[in-house]
């Protein structure tokens, strides 16, 4: 899983923290339970990181987050969590890369989740999420 840290503090360089971005491949999905999708992505969110998953989940998986993630809100520290997902077009292309260059298949589709705290869509369209993460 390729993990991206931006203006990281790793303890040696004297960096402010940054925000961890995990982008997890619709290859490391597919052979989970939604048990184990819903727990990789809460892990994440619980760290403060924003999780973008290559194929999205299908509608049962994302409603059993949102029930999860309702059952884990605590008001002294885990907010929820905000989710939105950007649905893929038409092409025959699943590859992440095939993805950046405008090609993607119907079943696909890209989702950003990310603490409730820190992740605040600006603006959503079918072409377009612009989303503004805040520092801690």
């Amino acid at each position: 899983m390729p993990e991206v840290t931006t203006n990281g503090d790793d303890g040696d360089d004297g960096l402010a923290d940054g925000i961890q971005i995990d982008m997890i491949s619709a290859d490391r999905m597919e052979g989970m339970r939604t048990m184990e999708k819903i727990r990789l992505i809460l892990d994440g969110v619980h760290d403060g990181n924003i999780v973008i998953l290559e194929s999205g989940l299908d509608p049962e998986e994302e409603s059993k987050l949102i029930e999860v993630t309702m059952s884990e809100i605590n008001p002294d520290g885990f907010t929820g969590i905000e989710i939105e997902t950007y649905p893929g077009g038409e092409s025959t292309d699943n590859s992440f890369l095939g993805r950046i260059m405008g090609k993607d298949d119907t079943s696909n589709k890209l989702t950003v989740i990310g603490p409730a705290n820190r992740i605040e869509t600006l603006h959503k369209d079918e072409t377009l999420i612009s989303t503004l993460i805040k520092r801690r």
